[in-house]
């Protein structure tokens, strides 16, 4: 079934080459396809191209088909070609049946058993539905119901629906990609400290080189999240800006209030020209992606690093038995293969945002259907990024560290800065003592002095893990405006009451 449908037949095969796959991500689109049809049903009535009664039937279609939307089992059937779709027809079958609280496809209404399911699914104080129950006591005939559902397309098109969809998708996303993130910082951060006097052996060009500690290895890694949440922050604001009104790229010359909806579904700004509207696909996608492979890059480091570190020349760290896997033929061996796979999981993240550029780089002016290869790319991103996150944290309670390593006298000349600092100390110019200390840790004579006591931010005495948590604070005010398609629907239905 076709909105565009016009009498004519078109191939099957067609059909299911450009919408089988993308129904599957369109359903996780469908709260947010509904949270915008609700907006925009507001705004029809407040600028007379709906009547009050037919914005009532509206929402509290609406607000079943939300409840619908958000069961973990939903799925878009092949009768529908896409989201929006599925969503105009069935508000159809809803104004067809008794009442305006039936399902639309078997007339049963929802039970107290499935409605819980529901609300687990979209936690809130209440569900979308109960919030509409004033908004559905009034009687109202089936005719107004059926012309509403014909009327809800006025002024749009799916061209800025589904890019309206995308915007509070990944905006919603970004949020809770976020503090997924922070956690992670906060585990790294907790070890930090747990670690800060446990020193290990710093490296340049693969050499053993200078004194470090665990706990600035760890906080170091809290500290790229600080900066992946800096970019995430930034792709996130690029999407808190609302397409919709701007239709199929050149706007409406009906008396729409863009305004309106964009405060409606909590949009910070507009995107201002109808033409830029699909201009900007590919460009959001890319710096959310970017984003995502920032975050990646992180995570595939420090995997390399265990990787590398519980290796038999290092031996730095330990991963417990649960966290290793086995060989077929050597019975000795414990393998890291869930820090390989991350690793790789990892470098596959930080390809992405090549592939979006070139699925949308030479594309003409306006809409084009290539955009739709988009979503597989950004809904599997962020899928990937969170499960990397959620599995590092579960790791890392595997993970122990040696606080001996030091006492392994192949590390003792790496303290010949501490000597060489030591006589700066005593008034020896730095080269001098650089080149005294050169000259006996090469004939051996090299005595291992105690580590000095360091005091400024950023080292082993002052790893700086309360400025690094204050950042991040304020990092993660930065999507606030991320909030829930549960939160929105609410909220919207309480303005159209």
């Amino acid at each position: 079934m076709h909105l565009w449908d016009k009498g004519g037949k078109t191939r099957e095969s067609l059909i299911s080459f450009t919408c089988d796959t993308d129904r599957l991500y369109d359903a996780r689109m469908a709260p947010y396809d509904i949270v915008g049809s609700m907006a925009h049903a507001v705004m029809l009535e407040r600028c007379g191209l709906m009547t009050a009664g037919e914005k009532k039937s509206l929402l509290a279609g609406l607000a079943r088909l939300f409840e619908e939307a958000a069961q973990s089992n939903f799925s878009i059937g092949k009768e529908y070609e896409d989201v929006h779709t599925w969503v105009e027809i069935c508000l159809g079958e809803i104004a067809a049946e008794e009442g305006s609280l039936n399902d639309g496809r078997s007339g049963k209404k929802t039970s107290g058993e499935e409605a819980g399911v529901m609300d687990k699914r979209c936690p809130g104080n209440q569900s979308v539905t109960e919030a509409s129950q004033n908004l559905s006591s009034d009687p109202m005939g089936n005719q107004i119901a059926i012309t509403a559902a014909a009327k809800l397309h006025t002024g749009r098109s799916r061209n800025d629906q589904v890019l309206t969809d995308l915007h509070l998708y990944i905006r919603h996303h970004s949020y809770l990609l976020a503090h997924h993130l922070k956690a992670l910082a906060e585990d790294f951060l907790g070890l930090s400290e747990k670690h800060k006097d446990d020193l290990m052996p710093g490296f340049t060009h693969m050499q053993a080189a200078m004194v470090t500690s665990f706990g600035l290895w760890f906080a170091s890694y809290a500290e790229s999240i600080c900066d992946d949440l800096h970019i995430l922050s930034g792709a996130a604001t690029l999407a808190d800006a609302s397409p919709l009104g701007t239709a199929a790229g050149y706007g409406t010359s009906l008396p729409i209030d863009r305004e309106l909806t964009a405060d409606l579904l909590g949009f910070r700004r507009l995107i201002v020209t109808s033409p830029y509207a699909q201009m900007s696909r590919g460009r959001t996608e890319r710096q959310v992606t970017g984003a995502i492979a920032s975050t990646a890059n992180t995570l595939g480091r420090f995997a390399s690093d265990v990787i590398l570190f519980m290796s038999p020349g290092y031996q730095f760290v330990r991963l417990s038995d649960d966290l290793t896997t086995g060989s077929s033929i050597m019975p000795q061996k414990k393998n890291p293969d869930l820090f390989e796979l991350i690793r790789a999981r990892c470098n596959r993240l930080q390809a992405v945002p090549a592939g979006v550029t070139m699925m949308t780089t030479g594309l003409p002016p306006g809409y084009n259907r290539d955009f739709q290869e988009l979503k597989a790319v950004l809904f599997d991103a962020f899928d990937s990024i969170t499960e990397l996150v959620q599995i590092i944290r579960g790791a890392l309670e595997g993970l122990t560290v040696r606080k001996d390593i030091m006492s392994n006298d192949s590390y003792n000349e790496i303290f010949s800065v501490e000597e060489a600092n030591r006589m700066v100390r005593e008034g020896v110019p730095f080269r001098e003592a650089y080149r005294e200390v050169a000259g006996s840790a090469g004939s051996g004579a090299f005595t291992v002095p105690s580590p000095s006591q360091y005091t400024h931010t950023g080292s082993i005495g002052n790893t700086g893990t309360g400025l690094i948590r204050e950042r991040m604070g304020k990092l993660i005010g930065r999507f606030e405006a991320g909030k829930s398609p549960q939160e929105l629907a609410e909220r919207i239905i309480r303005a159209g009451e």
